[in-house]
């Protein structure tokens, strides 16, 4: 059977169209990161790195010029722009397949990957760019490229040539003290932590490897994440370019962005757990609780707070509570002629370092029940709580016979006050808790008493009070620090 001229053509046709839907279906199998990042060595390459640009206000920015720079450098390059919702005013970004807008906050009518930004970036390395930024230089991404490969540092950055390029900086994060500490950098241009402008350059597994990859602000919160896991970040000369038209240029717009940058950038230390920012020059920014909120942590339970199970000890935010309270009540109770010393955990970190213990969390006193009416104070919690002229409130325990000072009505940290009295020379109490160091000892520990250093001033203690811990605790208990209920919870066995 011999084909016409016209059945030959249409079978050629029909033959073309099956490779072309063979190729299509053979494309869209394979997977999605080998498609965007092509080969790597030798060949032509697209781009290896995605802009993503997190930093911005929507009230007033510049990002639509940052785009378009990119864009001009290589039209095939990949931008994502993320916000939490959509940006209003609308951003005017160009409608390219390359340039996408991810809305992070979860949404009723989206599905989860839509809200996970690793979703929208398909190259082997992200650039962070922040807002004002302008790509000016051909080639500079390519350039961080290699300088990460060549290795050393987790992250390369390079300043923008703004007002405030950035600088290198030593952080230290602390989670077990709740606490940031920034310092000059002793090794720039490799440190642990920028501040300025800069555009940062890592991998993108890395990035989406960190527990909170895009939190606002971005530089805070992406340092503290690498600067905790040891990943230096490599500070390069060449700048990027500023933006023409700079945003933030009203003094009303640079105002609502540094008060609403201030509200999230503590929002953001709080939810990663850092109570405590040192700062270069020592200035201390507190992040925890105050006189006017509750204490950071709830009831405690078997002498083991909350904290100790998170592998942390007591917020500093509360540790400095405890002493300005320890330091008010031994002041009042001085005035008045109450004898006082210092007992159990608390006569316990002052002989260790004279300080509260690390991880304890309130402070203990024992008194004579003899001397408890002269102090205006504790007569008065004999009869009910008392709220002082400074907002501390002085009350009758529900625990049992003794006395409680709470930081402030709202803030429930405390100094508990121990009523002893003297019986054939041996000093004993009417309540007792089942605690290991609540006993009786001799009243020649008390006669006299001695001061020693606590909590930054100088308190009243048992004289010998090496024996006087050795009697309560058992021996070695100074130099062999310890959890409060070993048996739920021990120091050894902790992080």
């Amino acid at each position: 059977m011999r084909l016409t001229r016209c059945q030959a053509a249409l079978a050629a046709a029909i033959t073309l169209n099956l490779l072309v839907l063979f190729y299509v279906s053979w494309l869209q199998h394979q997977p999605r990161n080998s498609r965007a990042r092509g080969p790597r060595h030798g060949a032509a390459a697209g781009p290896r790195v995605t802009v993503l640009v997190r930093e911005f206000e929507a009230f007033d920015n510049a990002v639509p010029e940052l785009v378009d720079s990119f864009l001009q450098q290589d039209a095939a390059q990949p931008v994502v722009v993320a916000a939490d919702t959509l940006p209003y005013p609308p951003l005017a970004l160009p409608r390219l397949p390359n340039v996408r807008l991810a809305l992070l906050q979860p949404a009723l009518d989206r599905p989860a990957a839509a809200s996970r930004p690793e979703t929208y970036v398909a190259t082997e390395f992200v650039a962070l760019v922040p807002d004002g930024a302008r790509a000016e230089a051909p080639g500079q991404l390519e350039r961080m490229v290699e300088v990460l490969r060549a290795g050393g540092a987790r992250l390369v950055a390079a300043p923008v040539a703004s007002a405030n390029p950035a600088r290198c900086l030593a952080l230290n994060v602390s989670l077990r003290e709740w606490t940031a500490r920034y310092g000059p950098a002793p090794s720039a241009p490799r440190c642990d932590a920028l501040d300025g402008d800069a555009v940062v350059l890592l991998r993108a597994r890395d990035l989406f490897n960190l527990s909170a990859p895009l939190a606002r602000p971005v530089g805070t919160g992406l340092f503290l994440q690498t600067a905790l896991r040891g990943w230096a970040v490599q500070l390069l000369e060449q700048p990027f370019g500023a933006a023409r038209q700079p945003p933030l240029a009203t003094a009303h717009a640079r105002w609502k962005a540094e008060r609403e940058g201030r509200a999230r950038r503590a929002a953001l230390l709080r939810s990663l757990g850092i109570r405590l920012v040192s700062g270069e020059g020592g200035r201390l920014e507190w992040f925890g609780c105050s006189k006017e909120t509750p204490r950071c942590f709830g009831t405690v339970v078997g002498d083991t707070p909350a904290y100790l199970y998170e592998e942390r000890w007591t917020p500093p935010c509360c540790l400095r509570a405890l002493r300005e309270t320890a330091r008010y009540v031994v002041g009042v109770l001085e005035a008045a002629g109450v004898r006082y010393w210092l007992e159990g955990g608390s006569l316990l970190g002052a002989a260790r370092h004279g300080d509260i213990i690390p991880w304890d969390y309130d402070v203990d006193l024992g008194i004579y029940l003899e001397d408890v009416g002269n102090c205006e104070q504790l007569r008065g919690a004999e009869a009910g709580s008392v709220v002082d002229e400074r907002g501390f409130v002085w009350e009758k325990a529900v625990e049992g016979d003794f006395f409680r000072v709470q930081y402030s009505e709202s803030n429930h940290l405390h100094v508990d006050l121990w009523p002893f009295y003297p019986r054939n020379g041996v000093m004993t109490k009417d309540t007792w808790l089942d605690h290991r160091q609540d006993v009786e000892f001799p009243e020649h520990f008390l006669q006299p008493l001695v001061p020693l250093s606590f909590a930054g001033f100088v308190a009243q203690a048992p004289n010998n009070y090496r024996r006087f811990l050795e009697l309560k605790f058992g021996p070695g208990v100074i130099e062999n620090p310890e959890y409060p209920n070993p048996s739920l919870l021990s120091l050894a066995g902790s992080g």
